[in-house]
């Protein structure tokens, strides 16, 4: 029998794709500090904060095993963060169209009972659409996308604003890289199709 399963976040976008691997979990909040390191790349923040929320949780389940995520956007070296409000997320999609964005999508899996941390960031490219101001507000408006990195939800509307988007795994882009998940319950007894 696998250790109990725990997801470490309140995102419903993560929930719901984990939920598609048939496994029962739990979701908890991992209640971390999520600043920036001065200078760290994003993709190094990406991966220290993935790991950063399975170990805050995995403290208080030390018998479970703790899934942390994290995805930071950039676009020409500058992040996207989340951009919280409607003012921030124009700027970010007008600064996104016509480019390339990279996402880091991290995972950490974590068992302080012995089984180690499992941890990797799964690249994704989204090659966006020339956007001009009238099909920004459209999409804000229609979408209210001020919880996601880069402002855009290419599981909804968010995908009429990209022209391709190139990854291993079609999740990752979302947040919670289930293929590369997948190997890694494998490797904390989890049994998978």
């Amino acid at each position: 029998m696998p250790r109990p399963l725990i997801l470490a976040s309140t995102s419903p976008y993560r929930r719901e794709l984990l939920s598609r691997l048939g496994i029962p979990f739990e979701t908890r909040s991992p209640r971390t500090d999520e600043t920036e390191a001065v200078h760290e790349p994003p993709r190094a923040t990406a991966l220290r904060l993935a790991e950063d929320k399975a170990r805050a949780v995995a403290k208080s389940f030390p018998e479970a095993v703790v899934i942390g995520a994290d995805q930071i956007a950039e676009v020409n070296g500058i992040r996207l963060n989340k951009p919280g409000e409607h003012a921030q997320a124009v700027r970010q999609l007008r600064q996104m169209s016509g480019q390339r964005v990279l996402f880091h999508s991290a995972l950490a899996v974590v068992c302080l009972a012995g089984q180690g941390c499992a941890k990797d960031v799964v690249p994704v490219t989204v090659h966006m659409r020339i956007l001009d101001d009238a099909q920004i507000e459209r999409y804000l408006l229609t979408e209210k996308p001020y919880d996601c990195a880069g402002s855009a939800k290419v599981e909804g509307m968010g995908i009429t604003l990209v022209h391709a988007i190139d990854s291993n795994d079609p999740t990752a882009v979302i947040g919670l890289p289930l293929i590369r998940l997948s190997e890694m319950l494998r490797g904390f007894g989890y049994e998978l199709p």
